[in-house]
C-alpha cells in the first residue's frame, strides 16, 4: 500500500523566477524528506485584492491559489526584503487566501518562513512582518525560521552552502512534523 505523500506548497515572495528566493525554494524540493513533495505555485497572475470583484467571484488564479493552499498539508513561504518589509505580491496573496476571515484555508495551517537578502539583515524585517500578516489569519508559522544573509555567496549558481543546506533541510523536517504539534496545542 502507497502512502500519501506530505505536501509542502511553496510560495515565493519574488517574481522573478532566477531570484534567490525561487532557488532557495528550488533547493528546498531536492532537500525534502522522504515521503515529503515540495509543489510551488507562482504568484504573478493574481490581481490586486479588491473586495468588489471578490463579490463578484474569485479570480481563477486566487481560487487557484486558494485550492492548492486547502490541499497542502503545510506551506514554505521565502521572501526577499523590499524596503523593509514584505513584497507586495506576496502580502497581495495572503490577502487573498484569508477570505473570508477565519475560515480560509489558511487557518491552521502549519507555515515555514525563509527570507533570502544579498545584505546583512537577512530579511529579518520582512520575516517579522511575515510572520505577523500570517498569524493575523490563524495561520500556524514555525516558532523559528530560516533567515539567510549574505545570500549572494552561500548560492553561487546550482550549489547551496552545505550549512545553509542543512538548516533548510532541517526546516522543512520540522514543518513535516508540524501538523502533529498544531493538533496537540489545539
Amino acid at each position: 500500500m502507497t502512502q500519501t505523500p506530505f505536501r509542502i506548497l511553496a510560495l515565493s515572495g519574488s517574481l522573478r523566477r532566477d531570484s534567490y528566493n525561487w532557488r532557495l525554494i528550488d533547493h528546498a524540493r531536492e532537500l525534502a524528506p522522504d515521503g515529503v513533495d515540495v509543489e510551488v505555485i507562482p504568484l504573478g497572475r493574481i490581481p490586486p485584492y479588491n473586495a468588489d470583484v471578490e463579490a463578484q467571484g474569485l479570480p481563477a488564479p486566487v481560487a487557484r491559489l486558494k485550492d492548492r493552499i486547502d490541499e497542502a498539508d503545510a506551506l514554505l513561504v521565502a521572501t526577499p526584503e523590499y524596503n523593509a518589509g514584505i513584497p507586495g505580491v506576496l502580502k497581495n496573496a495572503i490577502d487573498w487566501a484569508s477570505r473570508p476571515a477565519f475560515q480560509s484555508p489558511l487557518v491552521g495551517k502549519p507555515v515555514g518562513l525563509v527570507g533570502a537578502t544579498p545584505g546583512r539583515g537577512g530579511a529579518r524585517n520582512a520575516l517579522t512582518q511575515l510572520r505577523a500578516v500570517l498569524e493575523s489569519t490563524r495561520a500556524e508559522p514555525l516558532g523559528e525560521e530560516l533567515s539567510i544573509s549574505g545570500v549572494h555567496e552561500k548560492l553561487r549558481g546550482d550549489m547551496l552552502d552545505p550549512a545553509v543546506q542543512a538548516r533548510l533541510r532541517a526546516l522543512l523536517e520540522r514543518l513535516a512534523n508540524a501538523p502533529a504539534i498544531v493538533a496537540e496545542a489545539s
